[in-house]
């Protein structure tokens, strides 16, 4: 249900600031689980994907059929600094970013959520599925932390 959908969006950036709120900077960046990203570098990695999908529905509102371009993670998180960025300045982007989109999001009627884009490696999205996609990302990424976070007894 689309209410539902909204509602786990809008709500997923404190689950975000909740799993790292007691975390030290050395637990930020350690990576105790081998071929994964530490704590902090997955923050910064959502910080650049909220903005990224909030442009990509923005468009997908405002214009007919809009190109989407998609964007490397491993890219992203060789040449943007992922090690030496303030976690706290990442989760107000997070936080920023999505309180922005529901403001405008709960403004659109249910038909505008099947408007699309054109994303240059997937194809045809809905702006339904690119908030399904955005919103899923924050619980994805929450297991990895949480998966960290166990490794190293927290």
């Amino acid at each position: 249900m689309l209410s539902d959908l909204l509602h786990h969006y809008e709500t997923g950036p404190r689950l975000v600031r909740q799993a790292v709120h007691h975390m030290t900077p050395e637990q930020l960046d350690a990576r105790p689980v081998a071929g994964k990203w530490s704590t902090r570098q997955v923050i910064c990695h959502l910080a650049d994907f909220e903005p990224i999908y909030a442009d990509r529905m923005k468009r997908v509102i405002a214009e007919e059929g809009p190109m989407l371009m998609g964007g490397d993670p491993d890219v992203f998180a060789s040449k943007l600094a992922y090690g030496d960025r303030e976690v706290e300045t990442e989760l107000a982007i997070i936080e920023s970013t999505r309180k922005q989109m529901i403001g405008i999001l709960k403004t659109l009627q249910e038909a505008d959520f099947e408007r699309v884009g054109h994303h240059n490696h997937d194809g045809e999205l809905t702006l339904k599925t690119l908030l399904e996609r955005i919103t899923g990302h924050i619980p994805h990424h929450l297991e990895t932390i949480e998966e960290k976070k166990r490794a190293l007894g927290l």
